[in-house]
């Protein structure tokens, strides 16, 4: 048996977004979001499901609070709905939105758990997107007015924000491939909305700063690694390119205040160039406390003439793969994590997503789910040989509390520790969820 110890000081949670379990569509004054319009568009989500119910936790956030406090985390990452708060993205603001969640977040802290907020995950109200989105430099402002409301409203009660989750998806996923809500699929698009998202995330940080808010602020993109297929120039460029894409187009502004040249050539052979006004990089340099990594999966990468966006092919070693067909791949997470150290300094990191789709249901009451143990186990590991090897890594919060909408897979796919009966809404805590449990409990893995 082999004991893996972690820091007494860890940080043990779990995630979940806000139009991924709320429900409470069209209630309480909210207004309609770009994935409220998205999902109830023929074709854009699997079996024409939406968000409209989900998990109801608008109604039943005390069952699950409750669950969270029998789970023992000292962490709680959720987002609030923007177009609850602001129905029309700015102008207004309604009141009830704002008590649904001081309600939520006093519950949380009455629980013991901290409360972990994001800002932005993905439900941009739609009477913005109708102007034009994160395309229009007007949006940046409303979101500023969103999040300077949330600051004076939650000051001494959230200390911890991150401003906008997974910036690759908002403007590459949602705007050049298409997938997710709004749709779109152009490239110069893209790097305009993910350029706009910077400036939005530097402007906050710089004024949550100015308002003197207690707490940390920081920012979670989702990151993949690519290893070369081998050692020959080309695989080595090429995957370097594919892993940009996620991984160095979305830091190195945040910490070098400039995007990598290699990436800048790239874009321009494509047609596509940043749209850079004066004085937005420095804006988007300012300092972050923390940064909030979602890690899921990686590859192999070689060097292919021609092949998608990078010239790049992706090569299937045989890995597993979790139910929603992603490669299972952890040392992906250690080599993510050394080398974000070894970039851009000893950075202070959370995880703040991670795990596995896995679509076991009950069976005699119990979710036998082991191949999620596994994976988390697997994953946990790698984030302690990272600990041993200097990153300065300050906790894990696992994707995701219970099952959810999960975007564009509608409910097809289940990445919850907790177990959701969509038709009765009953809640099953899963096998995983025990196991996390004593995870967190004892603050150490046992491997056998």
């Amino acid at each position: 048996m082999s004991v893996i110890q972690f820091p007494k000081d860890f940080v043990w949670g779990a995630a979940t977004a806000s139009y991924q379990i709320e429900g409470a569509w069209n209630e309480d004054g909210k207004g309609l979001s770009i994935w409220d319009v998205f999902s109830h568009t023929p074709g854009k989500v699997v079996n024409g499901d939406n968000g409209d119910i989900a998990c109801d936790s608008y109604h039943r956030y005390e069952e699950d609070i409750a669950l969270m406090k029998e789970l023992g985390i000292k962490a709680y990452r959720f987002s609030i709905a923007w177009p609850r708060i602001y129905p029309q993205g700015s102008g207004e603001v309604n009141p009830k939105g704002l008590e649904y969640y001081h309600r939520f977040v006093d519950k949380l802290i009455e629980n013991g758990i901290e409360p972990y907020c994001t800002l932005y995950h993905w439900d941009l109200p739609q009477a913005l997107q109708e102007k034009g989105g994160w395309n229009n430099r007007e949006t940046i402002d409303a979101y500023l007015q969103y999040a300077e409301t949330m600051f004076k409203e939650f000051q001494g009660k959230i200390k911890y924000w991150i401003t906008f989750n997974e910036p690759w998806c908002v403007s590459m996923l949602s705007n050049y491939i298409g997938a997710h809500a709004p749709g779109n699929q152009d490239l110069q698009l893209a790097l305009d909305v993910a350029h706009h998202l910077f400036v939005a995330h530097g402007k906050t940080v710089r004024m949550f700063r100015e308002l003197g808010i207690e707490g940390q602020i920081g920012i979670a993109p989702n990151l993949y690694w690519y290893e070369p297929y081998s050692n020959r120039k080309e695989d080595v460029e090429a995957a370097r390119r594919k892993r940009a894409w996620y991984n160095e187009w979305f830091l190195d502004p945040l910490f070098k205040g400039s995007y990598p040249q290699f990436m800048v050539d790239w874009y321009k052979k494509k047609g596509a160039e940043v749209n850079i006004q004066p004085g937005d990089m420095e804006i988007i340099k300012e300092p972050i406390d923390f940064l909030g990594i979602n890690y899921y999966s990686g590859s192999l990468a070689r060097y292919k003439e021609n092949f998608e966006d990078f010239d790049c092919e992706e090569i299937d070693e045989g890995y597993e793969k979790t139910d929603i067909g992603w490669n299972i791949y952890p040392e992906g997470l250690y080599k993510t994590l050394t080398w974000l150290t070894e970039t851009y300094g000893p950075v202070p990191i959370y995880i703040t997503e991670n795990g596995a789709c896995y679509n076991d249901g009950p069976v005699d009451g119990r979710v036998r789910d082991q191949k999620r143990i596994d994976y988390l186990q697997k994953h946990i590991i790698q984030l302690n040989r990272c600990i041993q090897s200097g990153v300065n890594l300050k906790g894990y919060i696992t994707w995701s509390f219970m099952d959810n909408f999960e975007w564009a897979e509608g409910y097809s796919k289940r990445f919850g520790l907790v177990h959701v009966d969509y038709n009765t809404l009953k809640r099953t805590p899963k096998d995983s969820f025990y196991w996390y449990r004593h995870l967190v409990r004892t603050n150490w893995l046992d491997i056998r």
